[in-house]
């Protein structure tokens, strides 16, 4: 059987998803699947990078051993964070973007480039976790000493499978450094960093080849995986979006990237898309009700704790963007500070939790129509929080507009229609 295989990789889980047509649909097998999640080591939060590439391996050879060799294969994961290589061997630890190494560096980098300027040339969002503030924290901490590449998480492990460093540019886009004008890492910042140039490589799009593991070809996809998760969408027409997993990430296709003071003073963001611009922004997401949830109640079901959230008549909401959510120690004792009342059961935090964050989505969609000057009656929701009934009544009650909730694979689905396409298209750098 033809088929194609989707390594979607999220900061809980991983998946294997095999994709192939049939009858004029794509269908779908999941044939592996393994758990994800940062690590605290030395003071720091990490990823286990070997366990991935291990999980990565062990998959594909799941996946042959059911249906044999796939056609192709790609991985997308999040975005912002990479590995350091010297030569062939990585430099550890892999840093992960909840990390507060560089809460002391950002100030640093903004003496040498301010934020309105990086703005202006990247129309990247301020986050501590962005590529560059990471890279920065690495020279100042001496890590770039000798370091010949970094390669983001999904191209490292792609390079561990056929030896091939890529630089895939819907993922090189989350990072702040890539010019929204040339869609090239920006040379302007990196000498304004006095970053390594040699580190800066031209950047590959999503459908080329990049090498072959065990005869199966491996394809760059939109690595990023909301990158993936919007070419996923089957959306009629051109509406906002909302990726609903850890993250959630709302937005819309623009022509262009849209970097004007509006959009700086809201934070938004504009990164790559396939033949498109992502201007979208990053809300909390799932992590607190998750966070909520393992700190409260690890005994609970998801359907039984929207059950009490729908039953509490709890009131209160929390600005659920707050950095005080982003990694805290206990999520609930900043539910807690953040409150003036205080909640009585589970059901009464995670009323709180779900409320925050439909009317997060209020607030981004009444921007994003501000700033791009269109009026939108519908939103899509794709991902894990799709599933959620009670967060997409919210949603819809909050906004005014209808939501579409598509309990679907988004991301993976994606993944495969850029690997089909590659093959359909089959041009020169291509299947």
């Amino acid at each position: 059987m033809k088929y194609y295989l989707a390594i979607d990789i999220g900061a809980s889980s991983g998946r294997h998803i095999a994709g192939w047509m049939e009858g004029g649909e794509l269908k779908t097998q999941e044939v592996y699947r393994f758990p994800n999640g940062v690590k605290e080591e030395g003071g720091h939060l990490v990823w286990d990078i070997e366990a991935l590439e291990f999980h990565v391996k062990k998959g594909i050879e799941e996946a042959t051993a059911k249906l044999g060799p796939a056609r192709s294969l790609s991985i997308d994961t999040w975005g912002v964070d990479y590995v350091l290589m010297k030569g062939d061997e990585p430099v550890l630890p892999c840093y992960a973007y909840r990390d507060s190494r560089t809460e002391d560096v950002i100030p640093k980098v903004h003496e040498k480039i301010s934020f309105t300027r990086l703005y202006r040339h990247t129309g990247i969002q301020l986050q501590p976790f962005n590529t560059i503030y990471q890279l920065y924290a690495d020279k100042l901490a001496g890590r770039l000493d000798g370091v010949t590449d970094f390669l983001m998480v999904p191209e490292y492990l792609m390079y561990r499978l056929c030896g091939a460093k890529a630089h895939e540019y819907t993922n090189a886009t989350t990072g702040g450094m890539i010019s929204a004008k040339t869609g090239e890492y920006d040379p302007e910042i990196i000498e304004a960093l006095d970053l390594p140039k040699h580190l800066f490589c031209k950047l590959s799009q999503p459908g080329t080849v990049i090498g072959n593991y065990h005869g199966i070809n491996v394809v760059l996809c939109a690595t990023h995986d909301t990158g993936s998760a919007v070419e996923g969408i089957p959306m009629e027409g051109n509406h906002p979006y909302i990726s609903s997993g850890t993250w959630s990430l709302l937005g819309v296709k623009t022509p262009a990237p849209i970097t004007n003071a509006a959009s700086e003073l809201a934070n938004w963001s504009n990164e790559g898309g396939v033949g498109y611009n992502r201007y979208q922004k990053n809300i909390m997401g799932m992590w607190i009700v998750n966070r909520l949830k393992e700190e409260l109640c690890p005994e609970k079901s998801f359907p039984q704790i929207v059950e009490e959230a729908q039953a509490s008549r709890f009131e209160e909401t929390v600005d659920a963007n707050s950095k005080a959510f982003l990694a805290p120690k206990s999520m609930k004792q900043a539910f807690d500070e953040a409150l003036s009342a205080d909640p009585r059961t589970d059901g009464d935090y995670f009323r709180c939790a779900y409320r925050s964050l439909a009317l997060c989505y209020m607030n981004a969609v009444q921007e994003l129509q501000h700033n791009t000057g269109n009026h939108y009656d519908k939103i899509y929701i794709v991902g894990g929080g799709a599933k959620n009934a009670f967060l997409n009544e919210l949603t819809q009650q909050a906004s005014g507009k209808e939501v579409i909730a598509l309990p679907i694979e988004a991301t993976a689905l994606g993944n495969l229609k850029i690997q089909m396409q590659a093959d359909q298209n089959g041009l020169p750098g291509r299947i």
